[in-house]
């Protein structure tokens, strides 16, 4: 009866929350609140904060800070703001947004995003994420499946499942544990990213020689059934059709004179 009672529990939580899309249209499960999202995003950060080294080349911040700022800027009222922003001493080419506004990016990613409009879509992308609850989707997916029952509980402490919380958070490369974003989360953010980076505006045509740039850099890719990403070539692709809706967000930007100026 009583494991009865908590199957039961579990259906009408997803029952309540079964409405819930992603700016795309896309059914996603949601049994986090923003709220509890932003408190494991703010911990999560904190702790990448102590473990890395944090850049202190002041001409690097006031870039990426700028860009950062430009995009955040043009998001809806709920998620304007204040948004922290670090930098990380880390050779990798990876930018990551967590919930509760954290911006991390990575120097490594300054050796594919080479310009300023390249640098703004990995940035609207990461952001994309937060916007899109995909942190969340997967916080709740694992809930559901028995084995995330004290993520929030998990995190603040330092016991066992600690590392797999940040994973689920897109951190998983920083604590051991990888547990990439499915393909539909990644086509969703780059989507989501683009015509957020366009409306900041910056050029949305950037995006595609950013992935010939990730492409050149990363070499062969397992075919794309075998991925959780979609492959360089099918995220070109995906863009270039995107850019029917973001070139007209840019080019109305230009017009309102949203033009960032900013420079490394």
């Amino acid at each position: 009866m009583k494991m009865f009672k908590s199957v039961l529990a579990v259906v009408i939580s997803l029952g309540l929350v079964a409405c819930a899309e992603s700016p795309t249209g896309r059914r996603q499960v949601l049994l986090f609140s923003d709220g509890e999202m932003s408190q494991m995003g703010g911990v999560a950060f904190d702790d990448m904060k102590k473990k890395m080294t944090i850049n202190k080349d002041g001409a690097t911040n006031r870039y990426v800070s700028c860009i950062a700022d430009a995009i955040t800027a043009s998001l809806p009222t709920e998620w304007r703001g204040s948004w922290e922003v670090v930098v990380f001493e880390e050779a990798s080419a990876n930018a990551f947004a967590l919930p509760g506004k954290k911006i991390g990016v990575h120097t490594g990613i300054f050796a594919v995003a080479k310009t300023t409009d390249q640098l703004a879509t990995v940035i609207g992308h990461e952001v994309g994420h937060v916007l899109a609850h995909h942190s969340a989707e997967r916080m709740s997916v694992q809930s559901v499946a028995g084995t995330g029952t004290q993520l929030i509980g998990v995190l603040l402490g330092e016991g066992a499942g600690k590392e797999t919380v940040m994973g689920l958070l897109g951190l998983g490369t920083q604590f051991g544990v990888v547990l990439p974003y499915g393909r539909a989360q990644e086509s969703e953010a780059d989507l989501v990213g683009l015509d957020l980076m366009a409306k900041s505006g910056f050029n949305p045509e950037a995006s595609i020689s950013l992935w010939q740039n990730m492409s050149a850099v990363g070499g062969g890719q397992p075919p794309e059934f075998m991925s959780t990403h979609p492959s360089h070539a099918s995220r070109i692709k995906d863009l270039q059709k995107q850019l029917a809706t973001a070139t007209p967000l840019y080019q109305r930007a230009q017009a309102n004179g949203i033009k960032p100026v900013c420079k490394r």
